[in-house]
């Protein structure tokens, strides 16, 4: 009986700049992981290398520092902010249901890690602001990142300005982005009772305070986190686990 032989898909080869891509995508993931464990300071480029799975040259390759891969990681972080869709005021999806659970052990460990994630990254943050306060240059790199928050909150300012507003729109995206980073200064600082529930809030009351207030007061649910965007990583490492 002769024997079929099945043809092997044709092996795509990428190109040089699809893997230099692969390559800086693997280390800003990578980086994003040291940051938030090690900090800004403690973290090392030949381990975020290692962790990435290359060698310290591969850094170097790629970005000029430790301080050019931060940004780097900063514009990962700001991803989400550039899309048309993004909604400050949508609440989050609620605990893990059994599924994430399993996945994550059975404890929902997930949303703790992510939760500790965002804590570290936001230290790391802390970290990195006062470095780039002092340094002409990356004091200019780090306004345009804050920038991109800036326009995202004006987009959304812009879309609910209610009649009669006297406030420019850039006013109110500033002092949306200033509470949203307060909150996040506030639970670094070990103040868990300013939750994302009261942020959502204070985030409405800003855009249109008339509607706002009569509102009933936010239920504290018991699952809203401290610290903005905790959700978010959490699909990022299950994604990365998934991976």
């Amino acid at each position: 009986m002769e024997r079929s032989h099945s043809t092997p898909a044709p092996r795509v080869r990428r190109s040089r700049a699809e893997r230099k891509r692969e390559t800086r995508d693997a280390l800003t993931v990578a980086a994003l992981m040291a940051f938030a464990r090690d900090g800004y300071h403690g973290a090392s480029l030949e381990g975020i290398a290692n962790e990435a799975g290359f060698s310290k040259g591969a850094v170097y390759s790629n970005f000029g520092g430790k301080a050019e891969l931060f940004l780097a990681v900063m514009d990962h972080n700001l991803e989400t902010l550039r899309g048309e869709d993004w909604d400050p005021f949508a609440p989050p999806a609620g605990p893990p249901g059994p599924a994430a659970a399993a996945h994550d052990g059975g404890g929902g460990d997930g949303d703790g890690d992510a939760a500790e994630m965002v804590r570290g990254f936001g230290l790391a943050m802390l970290e990195f602001i006062a470095t780039a306060a002092r340094d002409e240059t990356l004091t200019s790199l780090l306004r345009a990142r804050v920038q991109v928050m800036l326009d995202a909150y004006a987009r959304v300012a812009s879309e609910t300005r209610p009649p009669g507003e006297n406030l420019p729109v850039v006013d109110v995206a500033q002092l949306m982005a200033a509470l949203d980073q307060g909150v996040s200064v506030l639970a670094l600082s070990g103040i868990s009772t300013v939750d994302t529930t009261l942020l959502r809030t204070g985030l409405r009351r800003l855009v249109s305070p008339a509607t706002a207030a009569t509102e009933p007061s936010p239920e504290r649910s018991g699952h809203a986190s401290p610290l903005p965007d905790v959700e978010r990583v959490g699909r990022l490492i299950r994604g990365a686990a998934d991976s």
